[in-house]
């Protein structure tokens, strides 16, 4: 365990397990279909492939990148769009990779942006959900795991960019975060 982190929230080994049910999930509600998914940048990466491998069906990828954080450990509710996709989703069936939901503010809008460019479908899959931080509803189509709100990294989730190519999801202790919050 990294020095940085007080306690391992979620194993390795049970991020694989709860992954490959996911993929089970998504590969039998999505059958016959050819899904696109939409990996918000950078959290959800490893996410979002090891995710992919699980998926029994044929996946395109593509990636955004959005920003409401800067720095800090909350969100600032000002959502902008630093990536765009590469290609039209229009009659695609778009499936939506998260890393971690909490006050809903950025993914709202992210996915009201992605519906207006008129997907076949649209559906979210996270990793991480903490309904408690919620500040406007989301609705979550495949959930990887609840977790309670403590700032959390490991497996794509990072602070000032660090920590993110840790195997498991860890709480971070609070006195390497202190003063941003």
């Amino acid at each position: 365990m990294h020095n940085d982190v007080e306690k391992v929230l979620i194993s390795t080994e049970e991020l694989k397990r709860r992954i490959a049910e996911l993929g089970k999930q998504i590969s039998t509600e999505y059958a016959g279909k050819e899904i696109l998914m939409i990996g918000v940048l950078r959290g959800a990466v490893l996410f979002m492939a090891d995710l992919a491998r699980a998926i029994e069906l044929h996946v395109s990828m593509d990636f955004m990148a959005v920003s409401s954080y800067g720095a800090g450990t909350t969100s600032s509710g000002v959502v902008r769009i630093l990536k765009d996709l590469d290609e039209s989703i229009e009659g695609r069936h778009v499936l939506v990779v998260e890393d971690i939901i909490d006050s809903g503010l950025t993914l709202n809008y992210l996915l009201d942006n992605l519906r207006s460019r008129k997907p076949a479908s649209i559906k979210l899959c996270t990793l991480l959900n903490k309904p408690e931080r919620r500040k406007v509803e989301v609705n979550i189509d495949y959930n990887g795991f609840d977790v309670p709100d403590y700032f959390v990294v490991g497996y794509g989730l990072d602070y000032a960019e660090r920590y993110r190519n840790l195997p498991y999801i860890g709480i971070l202790k609070p006195e390497v975060y202190q003063g941003d919050e």
